[in-house]
């Protein structure tokens, strides 16, 4: 596999959590022209704990195109992409993997909303990879939900499923590594909140009915609810913290909804008995854990459960205005990003996805 905007903080994370992958081989690193002809030591700036894993850390650094790709992996195009690239040119660079014949996952935004193009959180919505039945070759793109829409989405999809969403409020606290690097200059987040991130509410709003929605003739339909967002910067390196008020059909109690919350079991870890499909490597048994503590979750705290794959909820109380109100912390360069993108490389290779090009998990 090949991982694009390798030098960045959500490709430095796909690099860390690649390094001894059971399942995937890491062959060509892609970055930007000022990267591409230097090794990916020197080229990454590393700024994760730890030093850049020894597998990688050699390669030379290349731009994103299929050709230079193919050169760096020994001749052939990898067939399967990780995409860390920015938005602001990842579209037409994944277009063009894709229709050169491999399968692209990616964290930027540019194709979420298209029709054709799964939008995935691999625990909840694992049949939308249907969308890519349609596609003419083995190319194909599948995205990576925005890093708040993950905590969210996982939250509200066990909740939805059992009594019915009917409208959602969520403010928002985002981590500064979401903002990627260089980040938020010091001078504007020290003693300060941000309350205003270009383009997140949107992406909240509709991404979340896109997830949830109903696989229907070749497509997707929304779910039928409406979202209220605000979002904002705070001086916390990783972790994203929401604050969700829930209208949910049933008028459950907080109790019923924190035991259907704490009992969701990932679909993607096979049988309990060791039959059926096999586990994701990068799947916890159950992706939310439900904190008791008056004062949890907390980033600091609690962002690295489950490796830092598990959102954590807590402050399931009633909601004066609609049925429930808690609190939903994401690790948001790992599950919201490098990590999430990742479990659906995993699950489109279990379940086939990558058929043709000689692997198999």
């Amino acid at each position: 596999m090949a991982i694009l905007g390798a030098t960045g903080t959500v490709g430095q994370r796909m690099v860390q959590l690649l390094d001894g992958h059971p399942w995937f081989s890491v062959v060509a690193l892609a970055a930007s022209p000022r990267s591409a002809g230097r090794g990916y030591r020197e080229a990454a700036a590393w700024t994760l704990g730890g030093e850049v894993p020894e597998a990688v850390a050699g390669l030379t650094v290349v731009t994103p195109d299929p050709d230079a790709l193919a050169r760096a992996a020994g001749g052939t195009l990898p067939p399967l992409v990780l995409s860390a690239l920015d938005a602001s040119v990842a579209g037409p660079v994944e277009s063009e993997l894709a229709a050169a014949g491999a399968l692209v996952v990616s964290n930027a935004r540019s194709h979420r909303m298209d029709p054709s193009v799964p939008l995935v959180v691999p625990e909840v919505n694992p049949q939308h990879l249907a969308l890519l039945d349609g596609r003419p070759g083995p190319g194909g793109i599948i995205t990576n939900p925005n890093c708040s829409t993950i905590g969210l989405v996982l939250a509200l999809a066990p909740l939805h499923r059992r009594w019915g969403v009917e409208s959602v409020h969520v403010a928002t606290l985002q981590a500064l590594s979401g903002a990627g690097l260089p980040g938020v200059p010091a001078m504007e987040i020290m003693d300060n909140v941000i309350p205003f991130i270009g383009g997140e509410e949107e992406k909240l709003e509709t991404e979340t009915l896109k997830i949830l929605g109903e696989l229907s003739g070749g497509g997707i339909v929304p779910a039928p609810f409406r979202i209220s967002a605000q979002c904002s910067r705070v001086p916390v390196t990783d972790g994203h913290l929401e604050f969700v008020s829930v209208g949910l059909a049933g008028d459950p109690t907080p109790q019923e909804v924190a035991r259907e919350l704490a009992g969701f079991r990932s679909p993607l870890v096979g049988g309990a008995d060791g039959e059926g499909e096999p586990g994701l490597p990068s799947a916890p048994e159950y992706p939310i854990r439900v904190l008791e503590a008056s004062d949890a979750p907390q980033p600091r705290k609690h962002r690295d459960l489950g490796g830092g794959m598990t959102v954590s909820v807590g402050r399931i109380r009633p909601c004066p205005l609609l049925t429930v109100r808690m609190a939903v912390l994401s690790h948001n360069t790992v599950r919201g990003a490098a990590g999430g993108a990742l479990l659906c490389a995993e699950l489109a290779l279990r379940e086939g996805r990558l058929a043709g090009a000689g692997v198999e998990a």
